[in-house]
C-alpha cells in the first residue's frame, strides 16, 4: 500500500486514524481468505465486529513511503479471532505501528455473536495452526498503563 496525500495531517506525517484504515484493508485480505468477507455477509447473513483494539504508534510515516502489512492470528475459538497486526516500511523493513484486535463472529439477522458454522470454523483453526507455528512478535498483550516507578 501507499500512503494517500489526504492522510497525512498538519504535523507531517499519517494521520492516526489512517493507521486504521489501512489495517483494516489489509485485515479485510484474511477475512477473504477465511471466507467471512462481504460475500459470506450476503449469503449467510454473518460478519465480524472488532470488539477491542490496541494500536501503537512507533515510527511516523510519510507521503510517499511504501507500507506493508503482516496479519498473525493469534488466537481463534467458536466465535472469536484475536489478530496481531504490523504495518512495516516495505522497503527498509522497520516497524512503525502494531495493531492488536480482538474480533466478534456476529449472527446479522440476530445482530449477535454467535458461533462461526463449521466449514469457517475449519479454516480458521488450519490458519490458527500454521500461524501458531510462528515467533511471537513483541508487543503482543501490550497494556495501557502509566510506568511504574
Amino acid at each position: 500500500m501507499r500512503i494517500e496525500p489526504q492522510w497525512i495531517d498538519y504535523n507531517g506525517h499519517l494521520n492516526m486514524a489512517y493507521y486504521n484504515v489501512m489495517f483494516d484493508r489489509a485485515i479485510d485480505e484474511l477475512w477473504l481468505q477465511l471466507g467471512i468477507g462481504p460475500t459470506y455477509m450476503k449469503a449467510r447473513q454473518g460478519s465480524t465486529f472488532t470488539a477491542e483494539c490496541h494500536v501503537r504508534y512507533l515510527r511516523e510515516i510519510h507521503l510517499g513511503d511504501p507500507v506493508q502489512i503482516s496479519i498473525l492470528l493469534v488466537g481463534a475459538d467458536e466465535k472469536r479471532l484475536h489478530t496481531f497486526e504490523e504495518l512495516r516500511h516495505a522497503d527498509e523493513g522497520w516497524l512503525s505501528a502494531t495493531s492488536e484486535n480482538m474480533t466478534l463472529h456476529i449472527d446479522m439477522a440476530a445482530r449477535k455473536t454467535a458461533p462461526f458454522p463449521p466449514d469457517i470454523r475449519a479454516r480458521v483453526e488450519a490458519v490458527a495452526k500454521a500461524h501458531g507455528a510462528v515467533a511471537r512478535p513483541e508487543g503482543i498483550g501490550r497494556k495501557i498503563a502509566m510506568p511504574s516507578k
